[in-house]
């Protein structure tokens, strides 16, 4: 199956990003129709970090992430750190654990492409959760104009679907 855009597989209603601008959420650089606008943006408050938590309506596959930051190249993410199935970790927590995947994101990389993700360290994934650690220039606030999730949801079949041939009619 090809990874695809995970954003209707996404749980809105549970989406968190810790440390950031009541102006400039994470619904502006995750959701379809607002990420797609340059104009529109994520940017931390208090300092450079942010703590997104992304759950899923279901188990999901993880193949390929994008962080598009391209509107101030001295606030755009530098150091990132994935969490898998991490709903509750904080700060400290993140900064001090190793990610299951860790970026160092060049200019390059923030253009809006697709960053590979290790798939066997990314199946069966219900939270993701992106820690930014620090920004390409020290600045005080972080922008993130696109965040997206590649993968594919579910598993390759559904047992509830699987039909006892013995039952069949012969």
């Amino acid at each position: 199956m090809a990874a695809k855009d995970l954003n209707e597989a996404i749980d809105w209603s549970a989406v968190e990003c810790l440390n950031q601008k009541p102006d400039h959420t994470v619904q502006n650089a995750l959701k379809q129709g607002y990420r797609e606008d340059d104009g529109l943006f994520l940017e931390s408050d208090t300092d450079e970090q942010l703590l997104i938590h992304v759950p899923f309506n279901s188990a999901c596959k993880l193949s390929g992430l994008v962080v598009k930051s391209t509107k101030s190249p001295d606030q755009a993410p530098k150091r990132i750190k994935l969490f898998v199935n991490r709903p509750t970790i904080g700060f400290g927590e993140a900064a001090d654990a190793a990610g299951v995947q860790e970026f160092d994101l060049s200019e390059s990389d923030l253009e809006g492409q697709q960053l590979q993700l290790k798939l066997v360290k990314f199946t069966k994934v219900n939270v993701l959760t992106i820690f930014v650690e620090s920004n390409q220039g020290d600045e005080g606030t972080t922008i993130i104009q696109k965040l997206a999730v590649f993968g594919s949801t579910g598993d390759s079949f559904n047992v509830a679907e699987i039909k006892d041939l013995s039952k069949e009619d012969k």
